[in-house]
C-alpha cells in the first residue's frame, strides 16, 4: 500500500528579507568561508559597522545610527549584486528610495538599513542620498565593530562545533531569545547554524551579555569567568602585542594564573586588552554584535 502525503511548501527564493537579514548582509559582507579573496580566513575583504551620533558631512547631531562602511574594493554582499536576493518589494524600495543601483564595489561607500512608511525594510546607499563618504563616516564614528571579520574568525576557529546560532521553538524562547524567521537569512553565506550544542546558543548573546570586559576574559581563558568551562582558550588570537603595544608573554601569564588557580595568589593576572587590528578583537566584536 502506498500513502501519498501532500505538504505545503514555500518558495524560499521569493521570500522577502527581514530588517535583520539586511543588517546581517551589510555587517558580514560577501561570503565568510574559504574563497579566493581570503583563502586563509584572516578576516580580509570585510565592511566595518559603525555607530554614529552626528552627521559625518555636516557635524549636526543625529539619533544614534548604525552605518555600514565598505572601503573601496570591498566586495558587496549578494543582496547588493543580485536582484533576486532581497525579495521583490524590498528590492524595489532599496533601488528607488535607497538608490543602491548607484553603488559600485570599486568606489565603495556607506549603507544604512531603513524602514519606510509601509514597514518595508530597505537598504539606503547613504553616499548617494546623504553625501556620506567612507572616510568621513569612519572619522565621525563613536564606535567601530569588525563583526564581519569576526564572523570569519567564528568559522575558522570552529565555534559552531559547540555553539548554535539557531534557537529552537521550545523552551529556547525563554533562555536564548526568539527563533529566527526564514527571511532573516537572505544573502547570508554561510549561516553557521551549527549542528550540535555543547554550549549555549549565541544568536542573541550580545543582548544577554554586552560586557566587552567579560568577553575579553572569557576568550582569553574561559576558566577566569566559568571555572568548569570546557571551552578552549583563544589567547593566541591576541597576537604578540596588546592594545598599548606591549609584548604579550603567555608563558609568564600562565605562571601567574596557575598560582591563582592553586590558591597561592588572591587575584588572577590581568588579561591584556586586544590590539585594534587583532583577531581577538574581531571575534569579540562579532559576538557582541549578535543581538
Amino acid at each position: 500500500m502506498f500513502v501519498t502525503i501532500f505538504l505545503p511548501g514555500i518558495d524560499i527564493s521569493g521570500m522577502s528579507s527581514t530588517k535583520l537579514a539586511l543588517e546581517k548582509q551589510l555587517t558580514y559582507g560577501w561570503e565568510t568561508g574559504f574563497n579566493y579573496y581570503d583563502p586563509f580566513l584572516q578576516g580580509k575583504d570585510k565592511p566595518i559597522k559603525v555607530v554614529l551620533s552626528k552627521d559625518p558631512r555636516t557635524g549636526a547631531a543625529i539619533d544614534k545610527t548604525d552605518a555600514y562602511v565598505f572601503p573601496a574594493g570591498t566586495h558587496f554582499p549578494d543582496g547588493l549584486t543580485h536582484d533576486n536576493i532581497l525579495g521583490e518589494k524590498v528590492q524595489a524600495v532599496s533601488s528607488s528610495k535607497g538608490r543602491i543601483g548607484e553603488a559600485t564595489e570599486e568606489a565603495g561607500g556607506v549603507f544604512l538599513v531603513r524602514v519606510d512608511a509601509d514597514d518595508t525594510p530597505y537598504i539606503e546607499f547613504a553616499t548617494a542620498t546623504r553625501g556620506w563618504t567612507a572616510d568621513a563616516v569612519l572619522k565621525a564614528a563613536d564606535e567601530q565593530f569588525l563583526a564581519g571579520s569576526g564572523k570569519t574568525m567564528f568559522v575558522r576557529e570552529g565555534c559552531w562545533w559547540c555553539h548554535t546560532l539557531l534557537p529552537e521553538e521550545t523552551q529556547d524562547w525563554q533562555t536564548f531569545g526568539r527563533p529566527p524567521l526564514v527571511g532573516d537569512f537572505n544573502g547570508e553565506s554561510p549561516t553557521t547554524f551549527g549542528s550540535d550544542r555543547k554550549a549555549p546558543d549565541l544568536l542573541h548573546v550580545g543582548a544577554r551579555n554586552s560586557s566587552r570586559e567579560w568577553m575579553t576574559m572569557h576568550f582569553f581563558n574561559p576558566r577566569l569567568v566559568q571555572p568548569h568551562s570546557i571551552m578552549p582558550r583563544y589567547d593566541y588570537l591576541w597576537g604578540s602585542k596588546d592594545a598599548e603595544g606591549n609584548n604579550i608573554d603567555l608563558a609568564a601569564w600562565d605562571k601567574e594564573y596557575m598560582a591563582y588557580a592553586d590558591g597561592s595568589e588572591v587575584y588572577p593576572p590581568e588579561v591584556p586588552t586586544p590590539a585594534s587590528d587583532s583577531e581577538a578583537r574581531m571575534l569579540i566584536d562579532f559576538v557582541l554584535n549578535l543581538k
